[in-house]
């Protein structure tokens, strides 16, 4: 199989085209622009044939408003998995077309966002509510791509509150074991007030009140914590971040 083909290949067509923002709304924030920047970037991964991860969120959104252009307006082929029901009805408005991962177990690249960034590229990741589906996508890629603006650089993790999934029948245990670990959680709210519901049906609990200094040690505790389903800390995950700044885009692997 050529080089850059995707691993469930379709025939290449012509060359990705790199081009303006289309369709992305103008007077954004400084903060969005530097988002779009990472999300533009991102696209020189993609290429004719592969098939790829779509992430979920704000800056995922961006970024799979460009590649859906490519698709819809110059006739790129690639097939995509979502980590999320609205990124998929949102890539097929596009005419992206999807696979399962019956039909292809693993991605060519996975592009996602990140709610905060560490050393080592170890990530918070879940503020949207679809952590569970966002780990799956990663895990299955040969490659995993984080976008984000430079806000999302910390030096330890924790200030964003670390979503949890659990069971809801297991959400008063989780609970009392997270606050064992110093952990403030509190289960999330959808706009309404009522629980927040994520695509699987589970709860989520958002876990402030404590910086994660051995992020490796609180992920252990918590794949071994009987009702949770997963959790949002990512690590050793990410091949590469795309860091947008006013100065341009760095990519950052470590």
């Amino acid at each position: 199989m050529p080089a850059g083909a995707g691993l469930c290949a379709l025939a290449r067509t012509g060359p990705l085209l790199l081009h303006s923002f289309t369709g992305v709304a103008s007077n954004m924030s400084t903060q969005n622009e530097e988002k779009l920047k990472a999300a533009h970037r991102a696209l020189e991964f993609v290429k004719p044939g592969m098939v790829v991860g779509l992430g979920s969120g704000s800056t995922a959104h961006m970024w799979i408003q460009l590649l859906g252009e490519q698709v819809r307006d110059h006739g790129l082929e690639i097939r995509a998995i979502s980590s999320s029901i609205d990124s998929e009805n949102f890539a097929r408005g596009y005419g992206v077309p999807f696979l399962t991962f019956d039909e292809c177990p693993v991605l060519d690249v996975a592009i996602d966002g990140a709610d905060e960034i560490a050393p080592g590229l170890a990530l918070i990741k879940g503020g949207g509510g679809n952590l569970l589906r966002e780990k799956i996508v990663a895990g299955a890629a040969r490659k995993f791509v984080i976008i984000a603006d430079e806000s999302k650089i910390v030096d330890t993790l924790g200030r964003f509150p670390l979503p949890v999934e659990v069971i809801p029948m297991a959400a008063p245990l989780v609970s009392r074991k997270l606050r064992e670990l110093g952990f403030q959680p509190a289960i999330r709210r959808a706009k309404d007030g009522s629980q927040f519901v994520t695509d699987e049906g589970n709860l989520i609990l958002d876990c402030s009140g404590r910086m994660l200094d051995d992020p490796a040690s609180i992920a252990a505790t918590l794949d071994s914590t009987v009702g949770v389903v997963e959790h949002g800390l990512f690590l050793g995950m990410a091949s590469l971040a795309l860091i947008a700044s006013a100065s341009g885009v760095l990519e950052r692997t470590s």
